[in-house]
C-alpha cells in the first residue's frame, strides 16, 4: 500500500486523496489485491493478533448481548496503528430500528427507507457547529449500550459509557469522505464501529491529511475499536462492495439470531422485521458507531467551540458527487469519533 501511495502522489495532491479516488473509481475498476482482509484470519506483516481480556466479560454477560464468549473472539491489530482492534464475525442481530419498504414488484417511488442516510442516538451531533450539547439529547438505547460497554471492557476499557451513536446507511454507490473525529470532549475513550450488510473498503491514515492510508475490508458482523494513538487518525470509506460469498449478508439470510435467555438485553425480532432487515442488508450497508462524549467529571461548556480541523463526515449517495471537502447534503452527513483500531470476531 505504501508503495502504491508513493507512486500515485503527484502534482501536490496528498496520498490519502489519491488513494480515496483510486478505490472510488468505477471505470476501470480498481485493483483490490492490496486491501487487507481480516476474514482470512491469517496474521502477516501488517495483521497481528491482538489481546483481549476474557475476565473482563463473563460468558453469561456476553451471551446476554448476543456475543460469543470472549475467549472465542478472533481479534486482530494492525502494525503501525497502536490501539486498533478488529474482530470479525457476527455480532448477533442487526440494529433493532427496522423500517419497512414497499412490497416487491414493479418500480416504486423512493420510500423513507430508500432515502434514509443517517440516524443519531443519545447526544445528537450538531453538524453546523460540530459539537454536542446537553440540550440536544434523547435516551441512548439500553441494549446497544450494554453491547458496547461489554466489548469495550474486553478490549481494556472498563466503565465505557455509550452516550452518542450514529447509524450511517450506505447504498451500493455511497461513500464516506476523508475526516478525523474530535468532537467528543474525552478522547481517551474508544470509538466502537459495528458493520452490517454489504462490505466496505475502509481507509485508515495518519494524523496528517497527507499521510498515506491503509486499505482494509469491513465485513458484516465486524467490530472495530479505535483508541489510544489511533483515536484521531484520518479515515474514510471510498467504496461499498459485495459481501463475501457464503456469508449471511451475501445470500439475504441476514445475521444469525442470538439465543434468547433469561436477562437477555437483545430483543427478539419478529419474522416481518427480520425479513425487512435481511432484505435491506442484502443490498445495502449499515454502520453503527458508538462513542463516549464526556469523561468522568466533565460537563459541556456554556459556549461550545466548533471544531475547524475536521472534514464533515459524509455519505454520498451519488458516486459522481464529491465525497470529501464539501458540506454536502445534510441528510447525508455525520461526524464520528475513532479510538485505536482493533478488529475482532465476536
Amino acid at each position: 500500500m505504501a508503495k502504491m501511495a508513493a507512486s500515485m502522489v503527484e502534482g501536490g495532491e496528498d496520498a490519502f486523496r489519491k488513494i480515496f479516488k483510486f478505490y472510488k473509481r468505477r471505470n476501470p475498476p480498481p485493483d483490490f489485491s492490496d486491501v487487507i482482509d481480516f476474514s482470512k484470519r491469517v496474521p502477516g506483516d501488517q495483521v497481528v493478533p491482538a489481546a483481549v481480556d476474557p475476565g473482563g466479560v463473563s460468558d453469561v454477560e456476553a451471551a446476554r448481548v448476543g456475543l460469543q464468549p470472549v475467549r472465542d473472539w478472533r481479534v486482530f491489530g494492525l502494525q503501525g496503528f497502536p490501539g486498533t482492534h478488529r474482530t470479525g464475525g457476527e455480532t448477533g442481530s442487526c440494529p433493532t430500528t427496522v423500517l419497512h419498504g414497499p412490497p416487491s414488484g414493479k418500480t416504486q417511488p423512493k420510500t423513507l427507507l430508500d432515502r434514509l442516510r443517517w440516524v443519531t442516538l443519545g447526544y445528537h451531533y450538531n453538524w453546523d457547529t460540530k459539537t454536542y450539547s446537553a440540550n440536544h439529547h434523547t435516551p441512548f438505547p439500553a441494549d446497544l449500550h450494554s453491547l458496547s460497554s461489554r466489548i469495550a471492557s474486553a478490549c481494556g476499557f472498563p466503565g465505557f459509557n455509550a452516550e452518542a451513536g450514529i447509524l450511517n446507511y450506505y447504498r451500493s454507490d455511497s461513500s464516506l469522505g476523508i475526516h478525523v473525529d474530535e468532537s467528543e470532549l474525552d478522547h481517551s475513550r474508544p470509538l466502537l464501529s459495528f458493520s452490517f450488510g454489504k462490505s466496505a473498503i475502509f481507509l485508515l491514515g495518519g494524523t496528517r491529511r497527507q499521510d498515506p492510508p491503509t486499505a482494509m475490508y469491513m465485513h458484516s458482523g465486524d467490530v472495530m475499536v479505535m483508541s489510544g494513538q489511533s483515536r484521531l487518525l484520518y479515515h474514510a470509506v471510498p467504496r461499498i462492495v459485495a459481501a463475501p460469498q457464503g456469508s449471511p449478508a451475501s445470500d439475504g439470510r441476514g445475521p444469525a439470531s442470538p439465543l434468547q435467555q433469561d436477562g437477555s438485553a437483545v430483543e427478539p425480532l419478529s419474522e416481518q422485521d427480520r425479513d425487512a432487515c435481511s432484505g435491506y442488508t442484502h443490498s445495502s450497508r449499515v454502520n453503527v458507531t458508538v462513542r463516549q462524549v464526556l469523561g468522568p467529571g466533565q460537563s459541556f461548556p456554556e459556549t461550545p467551540s466548533s471544531h475547524q480541523r475536521t472534514d464533515a463526515e459524509q455519505t454520498e449517495g451519488r458516486h459522481d458527487r464529491p465525497a470529501e471537502g464539501e458540506r454536502g447534503k445534510r441528510s447525508r452527513g455525520r461526524s464520528s469519533s475513532c479510538d485505536s483500531v482493533d478488529t475482532a470476531e465476536t
